[in-house]
Parts: C-alpha cells; structure tokens; sequence
C-alpha cells in the first residue's frame, strides 16, 4: 500500500496537510506544484488498497483522474472548497468539500480532526485571505500578537506559491511542506527555521515594494485593473497583491494581470471583500479560468482577449 498526498502548492494546501500529516503521520509520496498546477490527481497510478489525499484543488478539475483512481482500487480523502460540480458517490470516497465563501480547506481539516492543530489551520486561513474566519477560529483564544505571527506566515506561505514555474518560487511547495510540517506549531516553524522564515519575508517584501510601485491600467468606481510585467518577482507577488488590494479597497473589485512569456496573460481576480461572489464565475468564461467565488483565476488569457476581459469584469461587478 502506497500514501499519496496531492495538494495545492500555497499556504491553504501547505497548512491543510500539515495539519493532517501532524494527527495522521504517513510516509507519503507528495505531489504538488505551483499554485495554478491544480490538475495534479492525474500524477497518481494507483494500485487497490492505495491511500490518497487530496487537499485545496478543485474536484470538478480532477475528475476524470479521481474516478480513475476509485476504480483503480483506491481510497480517497478529498478536502476543498473550491467549485466541485456533483460529488461522485462512492464507498472509497470521503468528501469534506465546502464551497462557502468563508471558508477554506485548512478549515475543513481543522473540522476533519477535530481542531488538534488551530493554529496552523488560522495560519492557513489568514494566507487565503479569510482574516474574518481565521479570528473567528481564534475565537478570542490567541493574542494579538500572535495572531499578527499567523498572519504574515501565512502570507509568506501563500506568497511561495505563485510562479509559472517551481524556478520562479523561493522555495518548491513539497520542499517547504517538508520545513513546516515537522512542526507541531507555526510558532515553532517562524523560531526555530528562521532561515527560512527570512527568506520568505525578505522576498515578499522585496517583490511588493515593486508590485507597489505600478499604477492601475483602469480605474472605476467598482474595479481596478493592474497589468504586471513579465518578471519573476511580478509572477511570485500576483496573488498577494491582489489579496492586499481587496483588503485596502473592500468595496472594490480587482484583477491583476501578469504578461507571460508566451504572449499570454496571467490573471487573478478578486471580488469585493463586501460580497464574496462571482470571480470562479467570471474566469470559467474564459478558457482555462476558474476558481472559487471570492478568489479565482485564469492561467492563460490571449492577448486579444484582454479589452474583452477588462470590459466584461467592469461589467460583472458594476452596481
């Protein structure tokens, strides 16, 4: 019998199974990617008796690949809130999947194992930027401090995980997995790795001083749109500058563009922190979007599209 643990490579899916390993220690194989690599089941050949979990990607992405492996003889944990479509109904399958805008797959798990990790689950829910969930998980128990500890590690975790390739992030997702998860506390990680605590926090802060420093492409009453430049530090920074935006402008909804390579856009959009609904929406009607509803994405938009997509996000989000 083999472990296999499949997770989105950001702070969500780092914290979910940190929590997981820490209450179900296993010697597992790990795959994962950069945060957009979310079609990563598809990496699994099982073999009957197989145990697979699956943490902070979207089932209806990995479909085809989990009625695979259910038919292979395997037996699947699946914890996300990330659009699912129907839930396959099978005896090797547990489902924890909630697609409620307050709610994260750190917090699944934390539910899922009855709460023995907190912390790491509030560090989880701070780096997917669900300040709300995570204080009302502290539930007035952490200090203020600590809390503020919580925060920028989950920030930092997040941070790692944007890239078009593991050679654009500071550290590869199983890598930094690998560095958190012997810790039974995030507090222990930031004192006892500072290494790697700094490196994390040098980077982030480096890399959004630059992202600062761009004026929005447009501006409305409702949305911003910033276009970033085809660098390394403008692929690493995308989504927590978009998270960063929608904390400082809450009635405001906004997407950040980054030029790829390729000729193509990657794009992250969040809707406004006063009403967490529509961005999985709005991506999935573009090719190769998706998401959930408070934060989603497109991981390839044709330059062509672009005026289309700035007109259609300032309509979906007008008053």
């Amino acid at each position: 019998m083999t472990y296999y643990d499949v997770f989105n490579g950001d702070a969500d899916g780092i914290c979910a199974l940190t929590q997981y390993r820490l209450a179900q220690p296993a010697d597992a194989v790990l795959v994962t990617g950069v945060k957009r690599d979310i079609s990563l089941l598809k990496q699994v050949e099982a073999q009957p008796g197989d145990q697979i979990t699956v943490l902070d990607i979207s089932l209806d992405k990995n479909r085809d690949a989990l009625l695979r492996v259910l038919m292979e003889g395997a037996e699947v944990f699946y914890a996300d809130h990330h659009f699912a479509g129907e839930i396959p109904n099978h005896e090797r399958l547990t489902a924890a999947i909630d697609t409620g805008t307050n709610r994260c797959t750190s917090l699944l798990v934390n539910d899922h194992i009855g709460g023995q990790f907190r912390l790491w689950a509030i560090t989880g829910a701070f780096g997917d930027n669900l300040d709300e969930s995570a204080r009302a998980l502290a539930n007035g128990e952490v200090d203020e401090n600590t809390l503020g500890q919580l925060k920028r590690l989950g920030t930092y975790l997040n941070y790692n995980g944007y890239g078009s390739s593991l050679a654009d992030l500071h550290f590869a997702p199983a890598d930094l997995f690998r560095k958190v998860s012997v810790h039974a506390s995030p507090l222990d990680f930031i004192h006892e790795d500072a290494e790697s605590y700094q490196a994390l926090s040098h980077g982030y802060s480096d890399d959004m001083s630059a992202a600062e420093a761009i004026a929005p492409e447009k501006t409305q009453a409702h949305t911003a749109v910033y276009i970033l430049p085809n660098e390394k530090w403008a692929r690493r920074v995308s989504g927590v500058f978009s998270n960063g935006l929608a904390r400082a402008n809450p009635d405001r909804a906004h997407a950040v563009l980054t030029n790829k390579a390729d000729g193509t856009y990657l794009v992250s959009v969040r809707a406004p922190l006063a009403r967490k609904t529509g961005a999985d929406e709005l991506c999935r009607s573009f090719p190769t979007g998706g998401g959930r509803k408070a934060a989603a994405g497109i991981n390839a938009l044709p330059k062509e599209m672009l005026d289309t997509f700035i007109d259609r996000f300032g309509s979906f989000y007008a008053p």
